[in-house]
This record gives C-alpha cells, structure tokens and sequence, in this order.
C-alpha cells in the first residue's frame, strides 16, 4: 500500500501533507471505521466555551473598538510592550509572507526540521531559502526563522540566546522571526514577546491551537511599533471576521479558564504518555498539545493507527517519526489503547 504523501516539486507550491485533514485519510485507509479519531494536529482537543455571538456581529462590518480592544487584551495575555506592539490577523498563515517580505530578498535560514510552510512562503516572496539543524548558522541570514516550542518535536531556544542572535543580525538588516505558536502551554520566560520593541524581532502567537478554535482563523503578530504599522497597512481594515473578534476578547480575559486548561492539559498529556509507554513506545518530547514519537517502526505503527480509524502526523523525508496530539475524552483514550493493544515493536 502506498501511503507516501503528495508533496510538492516545487519550494513555492502548496505543501500537501499539513495534519488535520480526514478527507485525505480516508482516501489513504478507505475501510478504516468512521468517526475518525484526529490527533494528526496539535490542537487542543477542549475548545474555549465562548458565548454564543449575537447576530449583528454576522450582519455588520467588525467594529475598529473591537479590533483595539482585541489589541490590548492580546498585548496582555501575550506579554507585548504594549497594543500599539499587536497585529491582529485572520490566523498567522497570512502573516507569514508579509513577515517574510519586510527583509529585502536575501538568504533566509529556518532552524529545522520544523513547520514547512516557513520554508515555502520565504521561498515565495524571493529568498534563498536554507533549512539548517545548526543555531549557530542564523545570524548570517536576512530572515531567519525559529519556531519555539518547535514543531514537531518541541525544542526549545532559550531567551538569551534568542535575543544575542537578534543583536548580531542588526546590523545586516536582518529580521528574526520567532513563532511561538505552542508557547502558551511551554516556558513563558522564554518567550520574546515583552522584547519586540528591540526593532527586529517578529513573533507570532496563534489564537486556535491553546483555545481550540483553530476553524475561527485568528492569530497576532507582535513587533516594534513601526512594523506593527506596516503589516496592519498591508492587511488593511476588517481583517478579523467579527465572530472571531467576539471570541478572542472573552477568551483572552478568562484567566480562570487558562489556568485550569493548562492544568488539565498536563493531566491528559501524561495519561497518553503512559498509554504509549504500556504498548512499548517511550516518548521521545513534544509538548503540552502534542508529543512526538521516534521509532524505526514509525511507518507501520502510522499504518496500524490509520486502519483503525485513528490519524496521526507522520513526515515526509522522516520515516521514523510520529507527532500525536491529545484524544480529548475517555473514550478517545480506549479507541487508542485498543488499538495499541498487541504492538510489539511492528512486529504485530
């Protein structure tokens, strides 16, 4: 059965083989049992609980105040300078080529393996893209991009050395870009956010994956004021639909809520790493949303998941490798564990 993934020829085509999409599974395991179980993503399985928006939020343009307001909220939950430091964007896939275009074309450096689509849109807006495995490679580079937490395997980069490669990539004119996508559940004294006013460091939040809403498309950029200013020009007004404005400001101010997300988070993260460990397969990292998984066997373990219904994210180019996001009932947990039930190693 041929299972490999459609990828692109080309660096600046579409990349094919992102998780989360059950059409695609079901076209690869056509006689798996529905409903699928998806952990192919590492989005948070318990979505935020938000009010149910009135109807002049569909009938009407999103107000300016709301998008201010979603500013300032997302400025303190992030730890921004200040909301002026905030770019509010329909998700952080459609910052991505605007970030990526505020160095002139250049070399552009990703610390990989991580999140293609880094690699394809700075191809795309004119870079020499290079994926090194090397921090120290970085600050040669017009744009270099970490991803931290990283995706898949959760890697982390520490402040200090984030900051020390920001000073040495001034004075080329660099731009270091920062995507901080899964700090809300990692280290927050690692993150840069309180740092963006230092002038070239761009660090994106995304909205949908600690709230659960990824469907909604919000995310935030933050930056110095004065490429805040220059990528909210480019994104023009009304760029946040008004349902995700209404969901962004009540879920950004529940704190109550976010403590004990995170707390369960942890909770469900160390159950499913037990689980894993019962069949004989050692986590090897990951985060509080996801974990990741070497294994030799990793190709046949994705096969026997997918047959059964239950999709994870396997990688191009890195056979040996799984991302599993977290189940978010009990009854995920035993689809899972029957599932399991009998691995030994690929051999089952």
């Amino acid at each position: 059965m041929d299972i490999g993934p459609r990828l692109a020829d080309r660096a600046t085509d579409r990349v094919t083989d992102h998780g989360g999409s059950l059409v695609r599974a079901a076209t690869l395991f056509p006689g798996a049992p529905t409903p699928w179980l998806d952990l192919s993503t590492g989005i948070n399985p318990h979505p935020y609980p938000f009010s149910p928006p009135p109807a002049s939020v569909l009938a009407r343009l999103p107000e300016e105040a709301d998008m201010a307001a979603l500013a300032d909220r997302a400025a303190r939950y992030y730890g921004a300078p200040s909301a002026a430091n905030v770019i509010v964007a329909p998700g952080t896939q459609l910052l991505l080529p605007l970030v990526a275009s505020l160095p002139a074309p250049g070399s552009a450096r990703i610390l990989g393996p991580t999140y293609a689509e880094h690699s394809r849109v700075a191809a795309l807006v004119g870079h020499k893209v290079e994926e090194v495995d090397d921090f120290g490679m970085l600050p040669a580079a017009r744009l270099a991009v970490v991803v931290n937490p990283n995706n898949p395997d959760g890697r982390l980069i520490g402040r200090d050395e984030l900051l020390e490669l920001a000073e040495n990539m001034r004075g080329n004119g660099g731009i270091l870009l920062v995507d901080e996508a899964f700090m809300d559940v990692g280290p927050r004294a690692e993150s840069v956010a309180g740092d963006v006013e230092i002038g070239n460091i761009v660090v994106l939040r995304s909205f949908g994956k600690f709230f659960g809403l990824a469907g909604l498309r919000l995310g935030f950029a933050l930056a110095s004021e004065e490429i805040a200013q220059r990528l909210s020009a480019w994104l023009g007004p009304w760029a946040v639909a008004g349902p995700a404005l209404h969901a962004g400001l009540e879920a950004l101010d529940d704190r109550d809520w976010q403590s004990a997300m995170r707390q369960e988070l942890i909770k469900t993260r160390t159950r499913l790493d037990s689980l894993f460990a019962h069949a004989g397969l050692n986590i090897e990292s990951g985060t509080d949303l996801f974990r990741f998984l070497r294994r030799p066997h990793a190709a046949k373990l994705f096969e026997r998941l997918g047959r059964n219904g239950i999709l994870v994210r396997r990688f191009a180019g890195r056979p040996d490798c799984l991302r599993i996001g977290l189940p978010g009932e009990d009854r995920d947990f035993e689809r899972l564990r029957a599932a399991l039930d009998g691995w030994k190693g690929g051999e089952a």
